[in-house]
């Protein structure tokens, strides 16, 4: 839109105010719904309760359960596939949508996706581009305004810089006569869990009662707060969590240690949003600001380290990882967690702060469900600015999202179609109170939410003909709005019961810590079954039948195989096939070694272009060497996405199979 239809605009639109608002939508990273004092929690975070508390709560604020796809969310209004997951091909993102209707555009933080926030539309931008880096330490990925950005060696803390940048940005923008959109994007509480040592003394001692004790005092605030009715049933301790008292006193020592630096962490952001809080008032800027606050996803079960001990995680030479118990005690009342659709994954903290825009009494509560994809339509009506059709070098498809402005004057939402939810085999449907959910592409189970929003009453064999048509719905969507009839057609796996996952927590009965315990003893490199595929940093893979279904979360990612125990090979040349669907762009790379002693990656390197298709491309790959193969490694894509392999084989130079990965292990 020019600047001239927008002037123009102003004197013909509705206005919630005298003026169109400054914008400032803030994402966390891996938040519990409790996990804030607002929403239950014992942590302190008087900034987020007086947003709260001045403005409107949501009860049932959803994202899409993981990191990459609720940032495209977020700013696109598409479900991520929809969008063109990563690379965005398929949309315009709000900082585009306002900039284009005279916003000054800003963000700082994680982006998470392809390219830079500069080729977006935010005209400042500080921050890292990978998933998650050391908060004293950053990373090599550290971007201002386009250009590479060195983190200091001292006297840094990503969470502190976040504002930094972000309230200098903000006065460039007060140089100007345009309102601002300000994207904050702070990569806490996402591990590695580091605290600054001030906060980390804060919390010591606090919860040494452990996470059954800390989850039931959260569901009672919960109620008593109104964001969650009274009668309602909390999830019970799953199997695969132990009771407090049942586990070990080294093992309680290191969870103990574990939640205090995460509390610490939440903490510390909400010390920063009162810098920006502060900000605004000093600037006579807060009463005319909306204000978002929301999670990309719930509390994070996935526990990749082994347990360090005996560590302060003040500084950035120690990584603790998330734990699975304390996750479930965060996620308080529901079940499950990061990447899963069940409400502990995609149930959010969301609130809404805007004195000028705002017709509700402070404080108020919304029961009303509303999605990430809500966000944009939100943000371009309030800021009177037009979601474009048509964009030079992206063919952009509909928003699913739709503005839920009405809610701010305690109306009604209009939404025309289902809420659709997926991340990898993860699945759900939201129609209305009904909601089918698979776990990890197992049979579909179905609730009521308007009685049983902790999901505890399956469903599915009393409505039959409800769960039936739901999941037709959800295959519609799949198809239509997504774009994508692999994920229509997936093939549903037998239920384990329980739901079981292998980055869960699990802590053995050896009453020795893990420094001690005989059964760390150094092993010898034997090398693994040839027939074993392993997952890689940032990597799930869900092995079904000669499938590899592959979902990559962060940077590096990608698979690899140890072919040392085999006792004969023939030496190469070597052809490795396979067939790839993806939705993503870019370019593939294959590693190995022909030695037993190099390690991976160094070795040998070879490329190969990756194209998203819905149909499975062909590929070969010529391994030149004329020695022995020791070890391969098959990375698809640089960063997150989807991948499906088949079909994947090692042949010898006459084309004949050496090894068949698409066998199925028994």
């Amino acid at each position: 839109m020019s600047r001239l239809l927008l002037f123009i605009s102003l004197f013909i639109a509705p206005l919630f105010s005298s003026e169109r608002p400054n914008i400032v939508v803030m994402m966390v990273d891996d938040l519990g719904v409790s996990d804030i004092g607002c929403y239950g929690s014992e942590i302190e975070t008087p900034n987020l309760d007086r947003l709260a508390s001045n403005g409107l709560r949501f009860s049932q604020f959803y994202n899409t359960a993981k990191c990459h796809s609720s940032r495209v969310s977020l700013l696109t209004g598409q479900y991520c596939i929809a969008a063109g997951d990563v690379a965005l091909t398929h949309a315009v993102t709000s900082a585009e949508v306002l900039q284009e209707a005279g916003y000054f555009t800003a963000m700082t933080g994680k982006w998470h996706l392809k390219k830079e926030p500069t080729d977006f539309g935010f005209q400042r931008y500080w921050g890292h581009l990978s998933g998650a880096c050391n908060f004293f330490k950053g990373d090599s990925t550290f971007r201002l305004n386009g250009e590479h950005w060195g983190v200091p060696k001292s006297d840094f803390y990503t969470t502190v810089a976040n504002l930094d940048f972000a309230l200098k940005f903000l006065d460039e923008s007060r140089k100007t006569e345009d309102p601002f959109y300000l994207y904050l994007a702070f990569n806490a509480p996402h591990a590695p869990l580091h605290a600054l040592p001030e906060d980390y003394a804060k919390y010591r001692g606090r919860y040494d009662a452990g996470w059954d004790k800390i989850r039931d005092a959260r569901i009672v605030k919960q109620k008593k707060l109104g964001i969650l009715p009274k009668n309602l049933r909390p999830s019970p301790r799953p199997s695969h969590v132990r009771a407090w008292d049942k586990i070990l006193p080294w093992q309680q020592k290191y969870e103990i240690n574990r939640m205090v630096t995460l509390a610490a962490m939440i903490d510390r952001v909400d010390q920063e949003i009162g810098r920006l809080i502060r900000d605004l008032e000093e600037n006579k800027q807060l009463d005319n600001t909306l204000i978002l606050f929301v999670s990309d996803n719930g509390a994070c079960p996935y526990d990749r380290r082994k347990p360090l001990l005996n560590v302060e995680p003040t500084n950035g030479d120690t990584f603790l990882a998330d734990s699975t118990g304390w996750a479930w005690a965060r996620n308080s009342p529901f079940r499950y967690y990061k990447q899963n659709q069940f409400e502990g994954g995609i149930s959010s903290p969301g609130i809404v702060h805007w004195p000028a825009g705002l017709k509700r009494r402070p404080g108020a509560i919304s029961h009303t469900p509303v999605h990430l994809i809500d966000i944009l339509p939100t943000l371009a009506e309030v800021a009177q600015a037009k979601i474009p059709n048509e964009h030079p070098s992206r063919e952009l498809r509909p928003v699913s999202g739709a503005s839920f402005t009405s809610i701010f004057d305690s109306k009604t939402m209009t939404r025309e179609a289902p809420l659709h939810f997926q991340f990898a085999r993860d699945f759900a449907l939201r129609d209305g109170n009904w909601k089918a959910v698979s776990f990890k592409g197992e049979e579909w189970e179905l609730y009521d939410l308007s009685n049983d929003r902790t999901e505890l009453n399956n469903l599915a064999k009393q409505h039959p003909e409800r769960l039936t048509e739901m999941v037709q719905q959800w295959k519609k969507i799949s198809r239509n709005v997504l774009h994508s009839p692999k994920l229509a057609d997936t093939k549903m796996i037998p239920t384990q019961n329980p739901h079981k996952n292998r980055e869960w927590t699990f802590f053995s009965d050896s009453p020795h810590p893990p420094e001690t315990s005989p059964e760390r003893r150094p092993r010898k490199n034997k090398g693994q079954d040839p027939l074993e595929i392993r997952a890689r940093k940032n990597t799930s893979l869900v092995r079904e039948g000669n499938a590899l279904f592959l979902t990559f979360t962060g940077e590096d990612p990608g698979i690899a195989m140890d072919l040392r125990m085999l006792n004969e090979l023939s030496t190469g040349p070597y052809h490795l096939t396979f067939e790839l669907t993806t939705d993503t762009e870019g370019t593939g790379e294959i590693f190995y070694t022909t030695d037993r002693i190099t390690s991976l990656p160094k070795g040998n390197r070879l490329n190969f272009p990756v194209r998203s298709s819905p149909k499975s491309q062909k590929i070969q790959v010529e391994l030149k060497t004329r020695k022995r193969l020791y070890q391969l490694r098959l990375d698809i894509l640089e960063g997150p996405g989807e991948a499906v392999i088949q079909n994947l084989k090692l042949l010898d130079h006459d084309k004949k199979t050496l090894i068949n990965w698409a066998q199925t292990k028994k």
